[in-house]
């Protein structure tokens, strides 16, 4: 059975994820394994250069006052997930979800995606999460690893989950869109919802073709498509068609096709990640 990977960490964003993960799971008739992960243990410094300085029998009654509270804080933390994990399962329960696995690790949070990703259809993360400033320009530290590590679909959650009717394909012909394209054609998840597509670029034949080329493609899948072209940056001509149309999910390629790739991600995928209020499907 298909499965969605949904990550979750208790913060505002957790019951967003979990809903978007519901949702996932009915279009696609997929699975949902909850994922939490705690992080490592914060390092202390050795105490040894300090018996110099207070004493031996000092240093040694402190370290065992530090081991002490670094185990109280492990149980709480053990505690915490359950709780976050059990919440998370009562919730997709509640949005008639049946098959639901959970998974508690400890390590980072991209290393663990990328262990477990090769069984997931799609990831599911919020947008920020339970450390990262509440901002609507700060993109949560974990989402920045995650979207350049995975090479699954990436679904990125805004803070609450509204019911989604229309799409739309920012396409630049470049190898993320396609892929994000060919996914949208070859599977179920978006089939009978309204589909747009739009192509940002100086107004010349080829960027009339990049995007006649995609709408076609579409329309042979089975979509009825409304397609537009729109000059001005992508970042903004996107999301102001975004909201001029009602659009209620983005899906884009994470990498531009005439820009050199980014150290994070390309960077009007960024830009948009930043500001954008819809969820996005993310593509590598």
């Amino acid at each position: 059975m298909k499965k969605i990977l949904a990550c979750i960490d208790g913060s505002g964003f957790s019951d967003s994820v979990c809903a978007h993960a519901a949702w996932l799971s009915g279009r696609i008739n997929a699975a949902v394994e909850l994922l939490n992960v705690l992080p490592y243990s914060p390092e202390r410094a050795s105490l040894s250069d300090l018996s110099g300085t207070i004493g031996i029998d000092a240093s040694s009654e402190l370290l065992e006052q530090l081991t002490q509270a670094d185990e109280v804080r492990a149980q709480l933390e053990q505690r915490k997930g359950r709780l976050i994990l059990k919440h998370a399962e009562q919730r997709l329960r509640a949005e008639g979800v049946l098959e639901i696995t959970s998974i508690k690790r400890r390590g980072t949070l991209t290393e663990t995606i990328s262990e477990l990703e090769n069984d997931a259809e799609i990831i599911v993360i919020g947008k920020r999460g339970e450390f990262a400033e509440f901002d609507a320009m700060h993109i949560g530290s974990n989402l920045e690893r995650v979207a350049r590590a995975v090479s699954k679909p990436l679904l990125v959650t805004p803070a609450s989950f509204h019911p989604i009717q229309k799409f739309l394909i920012a396409f630049d012909g470049g190898a993320s869109s396609t892929r994000a394209l060919e996914y949208v054609i070859s599977n179920p998840l978006l089939q009978g919802m309204e589909c747009h597509v739009v192509t940002v670029g100086r107004d010349s034949d080829e960027t009339r073709k990049t995007l006649g080329s995609a709408a076609a493609k579409l329309e042979r899948g089975g979509y009825a498509v409304r397609s537009s072209f729109e000059a001005g940056y992508p970042d903004e001509a996107i999301q102001s068609y975004a909201a001029s149309n009602n659009i209620d999910l983005l899906v884009i390629g994470a990498y531009g096709h005439s820009r050199i790739r980014d150290l994070i991600i390309g960077s009007t995928t960024t830009s948009i990640i930043m500001s954008c209020r819809i969820p996005l499907l993310l593509f590598r």
